[in-house]
């Protein structure tokens, strides 16, 4: 991808990084990328564009779902899970849906400071970047660290867990001070917390999280998307599309990961509490997040479930399967078979502008400038929230698809 990955929703989080602050008081061989420009002691909030703006406050008013956690002051499951305890006030700065304490602070683990211009950071990214999603992600924190004056190191474990310990591990090993990771999954990284924690280095992981962790004690700060929302969301689209009647197939995520499990919580959470009882998930199989897998799972169920005429993909990649999978059967096209995914892809979204799919809710991929300033904010400053919720847009027509690919949101 060309293009520069700064979605206003997360740019605007670098704003909230200063606000929390004064609050608060290589594949497998890695790869540096060094930059002569001085280190950016925080990076400026871009303002959000109306369009981008308009799009996600519609689609929240149009869902009105809501997870609960700082709007109705409780802290979500998902969040306890992630070591949130406590709610941070808000008022939040744009792109902030919620953030929860304890706030974490890197001495408590006798984690030096950094000196940015000087000191190598890495980037550890847990799948291959054949994921739009993953190139948005990487480029992001790439991109980041170029224009903050970071020496990055960057490695991709190709979902392998094994290799995501080693890969964070010989990071460590080759200097790197601090790493900030996507974890592949959220229980499967140990070995190599553990090894960072043994050699004082900060660990920030963002997009999925760490859980069953003790807010701060294991690793810093998590950011990450509200994947219950999303869920939420996704169900409160198939119920609009559908009219609250279908027969349902569920393309689950990858097993063992956060943002499956609360992606499908959400979404069945909310059709009994919208009382979808004409919604039937006559089939829910595990797709593993990939084009691939969403093509070959999708034809298995067709052929076991015929009547299908309503998809749930947990990501764009396995929606966008799915519909080959439909082409072949010639069930392609909203009046044959309703598809809600999430992500925000260009693929996905183009493909409601296309007719074949309903609706996106948005997980925005692009961390790189939350992750350094609550990196900063962490290792520096007076520490950082343990759970920063970012806010997501969606594309629930195709209006709001055609903005999204207009405007460069659709990613």
């Amino acid at each position: 991808m060309s293009r520069h990955i700064s979605k206003p929703a997360v740019a605007a989080l670098a704003a909230a990084a200063a606000l929390l602050t004064a609050c608060s008081s290589t594949s497998s061989s890695s790869s540096a990328t060094n930059t002569a420009a001085a280190d950016t002691s925080s990076s400026a909030a871009t303002s959000a564009s109306s369009s981008a703006a308009s799009m996600s406050d519609s689609s929240s008013a149009s869902t009105g779902a809501s997870s609960g956690g700082a709007s109705d002051g409780t802290v979500p499951d998902a969040v306890k899970a992630a070591g949130g305890t406590s709610i941070v006030p808000g008022p939040y700065a744009a792109g902030i849906e919620a953030q929860y304490g304890p706030v974490c602070k890197g001495s408590d683990l006798g984690i030096p400071k950094i000196d940015f211009s000087k000191d190598k950071i890495g980037w550890a990214q847990s799948e291959k970047e054949a994921n739009p999603f993953r190139i948005a992600s990487t480029k992001s924190q790439v991109d980041e660290a170029k224009k903050r004056g970071i020496t990055l190191l960057t490695t991709n474990a190709q979902s392998d867990a094994g290799k995501e310990n080693s890969d964070i591990k010989g990071m460590i090993d080759q200097g790197a001070k601090a790493i900030i990771f996507s974890p592949i999954n959220s229980t499967g990284l140990g070995d190599a917390i553990a090894y960072a924690k043994s050699k004082h280095v900060a660990m920030i992981p963002v997009d999925r999280n760490i859980t069953g962790v003790a807010g701060c004690q294991q690793v810093g700060p998590q950011l990450g998307s509200d994947f219950v929302l999303q869920g939420k969301r996704a169900a409160d689209a198939m119920i609009a599309a559908t009219g609250g009647n279908a027969k349902l197939a569920i393309l689950l995520g990858a097993t063992g990961v956060n943002v499956t499990d609360d992606r499908t919580k959400g979404f069945l959470d909310e059709l009994k509490a919208k009382n979808a009882s004409g919604i039937t998930v006559v089939a829910q199989q595990t797709a593993d997040f990939t084009r691939e897998k969403g093509q070959s799972v999708m034809e298995s169920l067709l052929q076991a479930h015929p009547e299908i005429n309503a998809v749930y993909a947990e990501n764009d990649e396995m929606a966008l399967g799915a519909l080959v999978a439909l082409q072949d059967a010639n069930k392609a096209g909203v009046k044959n078979t309703h598809i809600v995914s999430i992500d925000g892809t260009k693929g996905a979204v183009q493909a409601i502008i296309d007719g074949n799919i309903d609706a996106v809710i948005e997980s925005n991929p692009a961390y790189g400038p939350a992750a350094e300033d609550a990196l900063k904010a962490y290792v520096n400053g007076d520490g950082y929230p343990a759970v920063t919720i970012t806010v997501d847009a969606g594309y629930l027509n195709v209006d709001q698809a055609k903005a999204g690919i207009a405007n460069g949101s659709a990613y």
